[in-house]
């Protein structure tokens, strides 16, 4: 691959070189991903994103997602702004990046999204670049939690694939947002339900969790010190925690006035936690007066571990939920911050330490606690892969292409048995070519064109995904499809069978023939010389999309396929009357655009080359004593000498036809009659 990718360079330099286009531009290849830096928020923006005024604070974080966390002038935490490049590496259509800014606040809301950077080819199918802003702009207000997105845009008809990528580009940003701030932690803690307890059917509830070590288990441990407690039935530390956030926990412990108190003091990224003790040990101590931090008491998640102070710390005199045991210490700390998830297990640890001579002993009262699901929102929807959605959605039309392509193959391999049938061969012929242009192209838009070939070779040089290929699943499958037929039958699989266009110009040329519209003969020199210009063509689109996709696009509409297929003529007048000349042309001159003009069947002949079968038969007779199938041949491909022009065959099977027919070839003929005889 990197040999390829560096021949593509070499390839790209030259074909830049030729075409006088500045060599700057071939610098944006190699490490043109690498270079793009991320869009990034001022102060202003940010306020206007989240719809406050003016000032707020804006910190860049790298994790546990690189982005920007935003609060405003009093430090209220608003959320978090990402860019969809920086995160989720949304590539277009053109193989460039797509970078939007999402903000996201701390109730999982996407609250803007912002278009900082595209190059799609999005311009060049009648639409403005206000029609994408407005598209992307459209998130605002979506709430993540929602299943599926209900409300957010779709797509925009005739740029479904681009504006695809920018649906799934700012969803996946806006989830990864939501989950590292707000939505994964305190934001998912439901603080509008209620629901009165008592201590029991609270405790069952999960909303307490406790630990207990008894005097007899003390009196093991501390054994060697100087002062060991005495063995008993009572509790050395009985310990009871609870996050107080949730309505439901809070409230009913403290009550209604003191649970709102506490939360109202609360800054926006620290949680309430209540811990409350009853034996021999105390959870506070007394040093905590003189340093400020509880020493013995410590919050452990993920091997993290989050000091315990003094700021905020409350002492508790009385609980107001009923049933509650006679606790020794109650307390409400302030914990949190610095990546800390209430949504997931911690652990809430008081140590006990006693000295001997040997140094000191230490004894762990632990309470794995655990926030249950009912006192939780549910988190944001796992996001489906965009390719895999539209795998999804595209069910039908990918069994009815599957379908397609696995009768196409059986008419290769057993072209022989078909070819000998005349009237079976013309009856398949024709029914496929039917059906690859009213389904397959009118129908499920599936006409491959030279767009993806540049598009893929862009990826090779910028860095290949499978995602934005796998983004079209008919497309994709088609070009799966002709890729292999490229080794094994040429350009002639997609060429004379799966181009709805092609298929389009070679029925109106059939029923031309029927209503005796003469056809023109071009002679075999002047037709050599034309197919210069499909392959100067081809060249010419892919050396400008080195330069400017856009321009590259815009000299791609020498590609009918767009206004006959994929928008069924709904266009412009200059465009239709484009396609008219070119199939009025194809009524007297059979496939007149694919012979000369067509830089996608020019893109195809070149690794054609590679063709490892020969399947199309031939005698040493051919062209010599018999040429009838010369001017038979749908493109001209075969030459005044017999021989098949495999860069221009579009496998019609007609030659073989005729090959096959002892009725019309000449060889078959006279050997009959020497049989005869």
């Amino acid at each position: 691959m990197k040999r390829a990718c560096h021949f593509l360079r070499i390839a790209a330099m030259v074909l830049l070189a030729l075409t006088g286009a500045p060599q700057s531009m071939a610098q944006t290849s190699g490490t043109f991903q690498a270079e793009v830096a991320p869009a990034a928020p001022d102060a202003a923006l940010a306020a206007e994103m989240f719809g406050v005024p003016l000032p707020v604070m804006l910190v860049r974080s790298e994790t546990p997602v690189p982005g920007w966390q935003v609060s405003a002038g009093d430090g209220t935490a608003l959320g978090r702004i990402g860019s969809s490049w920086e995160i989720a590496r949304s590539v277009g259509y053109s193989g460039r990046p797509i970078d939007m800014l999402v903000a996201v606040d701390t109730e999982a809301r996407i609250t803007a999204s912002r278009l900082m950077r595209q190059s799609e080819p999005i311009l060049t199918l009648g639409l403005t670049d206000a029609d994408i802003v407005r598209f992307v702009e459209g998130f605002e207000g979506i709430d993540l939690r929602a299943p599926g997105e209900s409300d957010a845009p779709q797509y925009i008809s005739r740029a479904t694939v681009s504006t695809a990528v920018i649906r799934d580009a700012i969803l996946r940003t806006a989830r990864t947002l939501a989950l590292a701030d707000g939505a994964s932690g305190s934001g998912r803690i439901d603080r509008l339900t209620f629901e009165a307890h008592d201590w029991d059917a609270l405790t069952r509830l999960g909303g307490v969790q406790s630990a207990t070590m008894t005097m007899d288990e003390a009196a093991r441990i501390f054994a060697a010190t100087r002062n060991p407690p005495a063995p008993g039935d009572g509790p050395f530390l009985d310990l009871h925690v609870a996050l107080l956030d949730p309505p439901e926990i809070g409230r009913n412990l403290l009550g209604a006035l003191a649970y709102n108190g506490a939360m109202g003091d609360l800054p926006a990224d620290r949680l309430a936690l209540f811990v409350a003790s009853r034996g021999l040990h105390s959870h506070r101590g007394l040093d905590w007066r003189k340093s400020g931090v509880f020493d013995r008491i410590a919050v452990i998640q993920n091997d993290n571990r989050f000091p315990v102070t003094d700021q905020g710390y409350l002492r508790i005199d009385e609980l107001e939920i009923e049933g509650a045991p006679s606790f020794k210490e109650r307390s409400l700390f302030r914990i949190g911050g610095n990546g800390f998830d209430p949504a997931q297990p911690f652990r809430v640890e008081v140590s006990a330490i006693r000295d001997t001579e040997a140094g000191p002993v230490t004894a762990t009262i632990a309470v794995d606690y655990t926030l249950p699901e009912r006192f939780l929102l549910p988190p944001p929807p796992r996001q489906v892969p965009l390719w895999e959605e539209m795998w999804q959605r595209k069910r039908p039309a990918i069994v009815g292409v599957a379908v397609m392509l696995t009768v196409l193959t059986a008419i290769l391999f057993f072209q022989d048995t078909i070819t000998k049938r005349p009237m079976l061969w013309r009856r398949l012929r024709l029914g496929f070519l039917a059906v690859t242009l009213v389904w397959l192209g009118w129908g499920v838009n599936a006409q491959l064109s030279v767009v993806q070939v540049v598009a893929f070779l862009q990826s090779l040089l910028t860095g290949f995904r499978w995602e934005t290929f796998l983004v079209e699943p008919l497309i994709f499958m088609l070009w799966s499809f002709v890729a292999l037929g490229l080794l094994f039958w040429g350009r002639g699989v997609f060429c004379g069978w799966l181009c709805p266009f092609g298929a389009l110009q070679e029925l109106t040329n059939q029923m031309a023939q029927k209503l005796g519209v003469k056809q023109i003969a071009v002679p075999h020199g002047l037709h050599q010389r034309l197919w210069v210009i499909k392959y100067t063509l081809f060249l010419a689109i892919l050396a400008l999309s080195f330069y400017s996709m856009k321009d590259a696009l815009i000299l791609a509409e020498v590609e009918p396929f767009k206004t006959a297929i994929s928008m069924r003529m709904m266009r412009a007048w200059p465009f239709v009357a484009f396609v008219l000349v070119l199939l009025g042309a194809g009524l007297f001159i059979e496939r007149f655009y694919c012979r000369y003009l067509c830089p996608l069947g020019a893109a195809l002949a070149i690794p054609a080359k590679l063709k490892i079968f020969d399947w199309l038969r031939r005698r040493p007779q051919c062209g010599r004593e018999c040429r009838l199938c010369e001017p038979k041949c749908t493109v001209g491909a075969i030459d005044p000498l017999g021989r098949i022009n495999p860069n221009e065959c579009v496998l019609c099977l007609r030659c073989q036809v005729i090959y096959n027919d002892p009725n019309t070839c000449p060889t078959l003929k006279r050997r009959a009659r020497k049989t005869a005889a």
